[in-house]
């Protein structure tokens, strides 16, 4: 731009000069016309040609020095501008330039960093928002697993009543085959329930009822929920199957009772002889008669308070089980052997059969042979005279086992699911007269159970019992000690 003026500044100097120059020659011209005019005409031509040339050389030179005069000038007029004034002039612009340039670099590379930060702002926030949304979707998976497997059954309810969620253990427990509403779920179960109630009057309201549905006792618990704006936002139902634990707590009940009973029947029978001996004179056979009743009540009693100990013990797994390794034929012949003199007593045909290939069993030797004598003399005892009484002991499927065989007065099909159960009784009568407790079925269950055993009882009323015993061997239990160590 500078020398676009540089050039401009010349050729107006140059048209300044030439118009100078021009002015000069009109000049000069005017100046030989007027010495034309004024020449003496008796003058020669010789002397006017000379004069005319003469001037016009002097014209000339005078021309040309003018002109290298006005060149030199130019260049000195040229100079001078372009360092007085056009330099700083361009100093200036090139400074203002490079001014502009520096900030514009300054600004692009601003520009630059401030879009690379928004970039990066955006990619953290996107990888976060990925990260969050990947969250997000992992635990609604994970609680709608934990709800899809959970034995409790969940229903969500809004404030309408509508359903917002149901697991599959809620539809199995109210058979909800449809979607319903809170009232129709629930009335046709005649609960007495409210959902504004629960929703505004938390405090104020039952939030747990029981209801039956068939044969299964279950237990709702009612739990109102806010939303995200802390504002009531429905009622969660937690639906829980308590059948087993209300069967519980009834054996329980019936268990303190029988107890109870048990306990009570020979305490008044021994407070009876005792105070008819103590206020009344008696003769000595009647005394010694109610004595021995007073002796065989608290026998009686002890082995009562006896069983209940060993049953506590096994509840609570304080009973002290010492596995060892022995032979199940020989411990089932002892037993038999001490037994047949209360086989002969009753003209029993008792027979004990042991196979050659029975490997030794791995128990706790004590309790297998409480169990033994429990089932042979429940056998003696349930079989009348002349009757039949087998044992049989073989190996079978790793494990060693014991089938008991008699022609007793046998068990009801209806009660056979349930002589395992404490204090129960198919004849209550007989056996008290008989002198059982009622326990000894249940203790021996339990210590198969401690022991890996089984036991299966089959039974015909009227036709007699087979009771067979399952007993791990001792080449099962160094399968599972192998398996272990694996």
């Amino acid at each position: 731009m500078l020398k676009n003026i540089q050039i401009k500044v010349i050729v107006a100097f140059s048209i300044v000069g030439i118009i100078v120059i021009s002015l000069l020659g009109i000049t000069n011209y005017m100046n030989l016309q007027d010495m034309k005019s004024q020449m003496n005409p008796n003058m020669q031509i010789q002397q006017v040609n000379y004069l005319i040339s003469n001037y016009e050389n002097q014209t000339k030179i005078i021309f040309i020095v003018w002109l290298i005069f006005f060149v030199i000038l130019m260049i000195i007029i040229g100079i001078i501008i372009s360092k007085t004034v056009f330099a700083p002039i361009s100093s200036l612009i090139i400074s203002a330039e490079n001014a502009i340039k520096n900030e514009k670099n300054k600004f692009d590379n601003k520009k630059k960093r401030n879009i690379s930060d928004l970039v990066y702002s955006f990619d953290v926030m996107n990888n976060e928002l990925k990260e969050n949304l990947n969250e997000a979707t992992r635990q609604s998976k994970q609680m709608e697993t934990i709800l899809l497997h959970m034995t409790d059954g969940i229903i969500a309810f809004d404030i309408t009543g509508k359903i917002i969620h149901i697991n599959p253990a809620a539809k199995t427990f109210l058979n909800i085959d449809k979607a319903e509403s809170f009232e129709e779920i629930f009335d046709k179960y005649n609960v007495d329930i409210n959902l504004e109630k629960i929703i505004y009057l938390e405090n104020w309201t039952s939030s747990e009822q029981k209801i039956n549905v068939e044969d299964r006792t279950i237990n709702l618990f009612f739990a109102p929920f806010k939303n995200e704006n802390d504002r009531p936002g429905g009622v969660i139902v937690v639906i829980q199957d308590i059948t087993e634990h209300v069967k519980l707590d009834t054996m329980r009940k019936r268990f303190v009772a029988d107890v109870s009973h048990e306990l009570k029947t020979p305490i008044t029978s021994i407070m009876g002889y005792a105070d008819t001996l103590i206020e009344n004179e008696v003769d000595k056979e009647t005394s010694s008669k109610f004595l021995q009743r007073i002796s065989g009540e608290a026998e009686r009693m002890s082995h009562l308070v006896s069983d209940l100990l060993t049953l506590s013990r096994y509840d609570t797994s304080k009973a002290k089980i010492e596995k060892v390794e022995f032979d199940l034929g020989e411990l089932v012949k002892y037993i038999f052997e001490g037994l047949d003199i209360e086989m002969k007593k009753k003209n029993q045909n008792g027979e004990c059969f042991v196979t050659s290939n029975v490997p030794l069993v791995y128990a706790d030797r004590s309790g297998i042979e409480r169990v033994v004598i429990n089932i042979l003399s429940n056998a003696i005892k349930y079989t009348p005279e002349n009757g039949s009484i087998k044992v049989y002991v073989g190996f079978v499927y790793n494990d060693a086992y014991i089938k008991i065989i008699d022609t007793g007065i046998g068990i009801p099909k209806e009660d056979l699911d349930k002589i395992f159960e404490r204090f129960y009784r198919v004849d209550k009568a007989r056996t008290r007269e008989m002198g059982g407790t009622g326990l000894g079925l249940s203790i021996a269950k339990e210590i198969l159970d401690q022991n890996n055993s089984m036991i299966d009882i089959k039974s015909e009323l009227g036709k007699g019992t087979e009771v067979v015993i399952r007993i791990p061997t001792k080449q099962t239990k160094n399968v599972k000690e192998k398996v272990n160590e694996e």
